[in-house]
């Protein structure tokens, strides 16, 4: 007992002292280890409160559990309590960018390969730990605490006046570029695979957004900006344009409020459309093109591709050649469709299998892509697992002969889909009813 209160005395002194220090130069790491649960989640409580903290400082409304800024209705079912507004409205000639979300933007430091360190900019979407998840006002996923060791994930600690430290970096100065591929011999791929991808951003070897805290809790944490520019999720004060791709001064980034907004991809699940998240990073690079992220490699060492309920991640199925043109009012769907239109014009609008509301979820989607085996005009909007499963049974739908594995893994949502190994960070935001389309709600924009 006299034991555990020297321990518990230290690690209130060092915590406190890491709070008041105003020296945001020297970084020093948290030497202390987390012991029984209840004493893990003290630390990861008090690492929030580190976090929140900065939001304040640099000019933004941490969020509070107890008096939150906005309240959702079960309508417009939102899954990110911290989010600071959203915009609703999907029509592309009233709002170039499309929906877009606002989220509070906190202050770290990145390690360069020199050991150096360079001032970033993140976002934060789920915790592992529920107090910290609680706290920070978002998703609690505790599956991400699967990712502890496997080397896909980054560790990080906190510098005395509690900013955040990474292991790795990212680099946002490369121009996005896409070549897309012509008619495959048998006429039913078009437009995907590209013929040739160059992704926007790219992230150092160590670089991962599954980070874990000196407490032992892992987040799902994403640069967003740092001096090499920003994140192609953050749509251009016009909505769309390349000149202003990189560009620090975009009033979509507001350092000074602490608050970022991210175009929203959508996407089908059970059956309803507007499954509206974002896309972080990928390990791939053709993903990383297509849906505007961040190339990580190091994502692709996260256990396990291609298992669920195993693992710390969950099948998704994009589709290699959905239909390009607008038949029934339900829109188009598949990586060809993304490839083939301009930059953040059209989205895959992929199928995703549950959402944050179930205890299983994960921000970290592992790609099982179809491809249709019949004509395009008679390929249907895929809109749930359970179709997918249906038509993949029937043969109009086979797995992606591009993808990795030549025969299904052990997965309980299908026992007929093959994993691609292409890993993408999709934190879910909301998935509202029809009535709540055309909407906004909060402050969708910096002001």
């Amino acid at each position: 007992m006299k034991n555990f209160r020297i321990i518990f005395l230290s690690l209130f002194a060092t915590i406190l002292f890491s709070a008041c220090n105003n020296d945001d130069n020297v970084i020093t790491e948290d030497q202390s280890v987390a012991g029984s649960k209840s004493f893990k989640s003290f630390k990861a409580l008090k690492e929030a409160k580190l976090l929140l903290n900065s939001i304040r400082r640099d000019g933004g409304i941490p969020y509070n559990v107890f008096r939150p800024a906005l309240t959702f209705t079960s309508e417009q079912n939102v899954f990110l309590p911290s989010v600071l507004g959203i915009d609703y409205r999907i029509d592309r000639s009233i709002v170039p960018a499309g929906p877009t979300a606002r989220f509070p933007m906190f202050q770290g430091w990145e390690t360069l390969s020199d050991g150096s360190h360079r001032k970033g900019y993140y976002v934060i979407t789920e915790a592992s730990d529920k107090k910290m998840a609680k706290k920070l006002g978002v998703i609690f996923s505790p599956r991400m605490a699967a990712s502890i060791g496997s080397g896909g994930e980054q560790n990080a600690y906190f510098t005395r006046k509690g900013r955040l430290v990474f292991e790795g970096s990212v680099d946002f100065s490369p121009k996005r570029s896409l070549v897309t591929s012509g008619t495959s011999a048998d006429g039913l791929l078009f437009g995907f695979p590209p013929a040739e991808v160059n992704p926007g951003a790219i992230a150092s070897a160590e670089w991962s957004s599954y980070v874990v805290l000196p407490s032992g809790v892992v987040i799902n944490a994403q640069l967003v900006a740092n001096s090499t520019g920003i994140h192609d999720r953050i749509p251009h004060p016009d909505g769309n344009g390349p000149a202003q791709e990189d560009d620090l001064n975009n009033p979509n980034l507001a350092i000074d409020q602490a608050s970022v907004v991210m175009q929203l991809l959508d996407g089908w699940h059970n059956g309803s459309p507007y499954y509206f998240h974002i896309v972080t990073d990928t390990s791939d690079p053709g993903p990383a093109t297509i849906e505007l992220g961040v190339f990580a490699p190091r994502l692709a060492n996260l256990p396990t591709f291609g298992l669920f309920p195993g693992g710390s991640m969950l099948p998704f199925s994009p589709t290699a050649n959905g239909r390009t043109t607008d038949t029934d009012g339900f829109g188009v769907q598949g990586l060809n469709s993304a490839s083939l239109s301009d930059r953040q014009i059209q989205d895959p609008t992929n199928t995703f299998p549950i959402d944050p509301s179930d205890k299983r979820y994960a921000p970290m989607w592992d790609a099982h892509i179809t491809e249709f085996t019949v004509p395009e005009s008679e390929r249907p909007i895929l809109r749930s697992f359970d179709q997918i499963n249906q038509l993949l049974a029937e043969g109009t739908l086979i797995p992606f002969r591009g993808n990795a594995n030549p025969s299904p893994l052990a997965n309980s949502l299908s026992d007929l889909l093959t994993a691609t190994g292409a890993i993408i960070n999709c934190p879910v935001i909301t998935q509202p009813g029809a009535s709540i389309i055309g909407t906004q709600i909060g402050s969708p924009r910096n002001h």
